[in-house]
């Protein structure tokens, strides 16, 4: 776990008032206290690499989805993709996107957000990026078969994020 105890009520919070005002039949479905998890829980279940689908937007505003990496840090997202990809341009040109990680009918957690390049080719680094290429590094390793220059990364900042089971108890916290 990443998190610090700010980060996790930080994430706490923007879990609380992202269901606080989701539509009444999302809430009947993720129902507050009984299907929801915890901050703590989320980043506890989402450790490691987490498949994600991930949506962007094209020039003519039209929905595209495609699947990447996700690793959840200090309550973020962070998602790699080729700078070649669609997916790229289309975050290059219209940041908005939205993630969702979903196993089977157990756990749910749907975000919506902005993505922020973490290592732009030809701009400064985000502060955050030393720490994170070196998790992903470690993660991955050196040698993971991709050019470490071709991939961007991003970390998603939220702001909606719901995190849903259906046994809340069967998650660590």
């Amino acid at each position: 776990m990443f998190e610090t105890e700010a980060e996790l009520a930080e994430t706490q919070a923007l879990l609380d008032a992202s269901l606080a005002g989701a539509s009444g039949h999302l809430q009947s479905i993720i129902r507050a206290g009984e299907r929801t998890l915890t901050a703590r829980q989320l980043v506890n279940e989402c450790q490691g690499m987490c498949t994600l689908a991930l949506a962007t937007v094209t020039a003519r505003g039209e929905p595209r989805i495609s699947g990447g990496d996700g690793h959840l840090l200090h309550g973020r997202w962070v998602i790699g993709t080729s700078r070649s990809a669609a997916k790229a341009r289309h975050l290059a040109a219209r940041p908005a996107i939205s993630a969702a990680y979903m196993i089977g009918e157990e756990l749910g957690v749907f975000t919506h957000g902005r993505a922020v390049t973490l290592n732009p080719p030809d701009g400064p680094e985000d502060p955050a990026w030393p720490e994170v290429s070196g998790y992903l590094r470690t993660f991955y390793g050196d040698d993971a078969g991709f050019d470490w220059g071709e991939v961007v990364f991003y970390r998603i900042d939220p702001h909606w994020m719901v995190a849903w089971s259906s046994d809340p108890s069967k998650v660590a916290g």
